[in-house]
């Protein structure tokens, strides 16, 4: 605890910890490798952490850097603690073809992740986001994301995924040789000729 009790743990090649959100703040500290798996990587994790014989089923919420050596210098743990909600942040992860991929177009992702509001025993590894249906210069939002017993955090009819235009599509779509007019309409059979204009005398 303190500035300098921390000081000294950095000195000593160990990383400053804390887990809340339980009964109890706990304050800890672990080689910076064994947080490795955790802080460098996309993936959503629980993380599990034995202190003193005891174990603590956690979610990384925060960390924090030096700003110059750009060392992790200090991560916050939040406890998940069964009746309680928490918030987290859950990768997307994107099945099947979209149809305009298929009919030329580019598949753009928008964003990676959700933020969610749920019990822990509902929090996964990633939300399925299926793009089967996508059509060219179409979109899905996030209220189109199935997240079942989750509450979506983010703004609903902000796109996640869209297909777009490519340039060889547009040059296509460009250059198609215009439709030939149609020919001229031909007296229907048995349909009385127009008349012709009397000669003058």
């Amino acid at each position: 605890m303190g500035k300098k009790a921390t000081r000294d743990i950095r000195s000593e090649g160990e990383v400053p910890a804390v887990i809340y959100g339980g009964n109890d703040t706990i304050h800890f500290s672990a080689p910076a490798i064994a947080f490795r798996t955790l802080v460098y990587t996309p993936d959503f994790q629980v993380a599990e952490i034995s202190i003193d014989g005891k174990n603590y089923r956690t979610i990384m919420k925060d960390l924090q850097f030096d700003v110059v050596t750009d060392e992790l210098s200090h991560i916050d743990f939040l406890e998940l603690v069964d009746d309680r909600k928490v918030i987290a942040t859950l990768p997307l992860h994107f099945t099947g073809q979209a149809k305009g991929v298929k009919d030329g177009g580019r598949l753009v992702i928008k964003m990676k992740s959700l933020k969610v509001r749920a019990y822990p025993k509902y929090l996964k590894e990633a939300i399925e986001v299926n793009i089967d249906d996508l059509q060219l210069h179409g979109n899905i939002r996030v209220e189109d994301v199935i997240a079942e017993n989750m509450e979506v955090l983010n703004s609903p009819r902000v796109p996640v995924a869209s297909v777009v235009t490519t340039r060889a599509l547009k040059i296509e779509e460009e250059t198609k040789p215009a439709a030939a007019p149609a020919a001229a309409a031909k007296p229907a059979a048995g349909a009385a000729a127009p008349a012709k204009p009397a000669a003058k005398k």
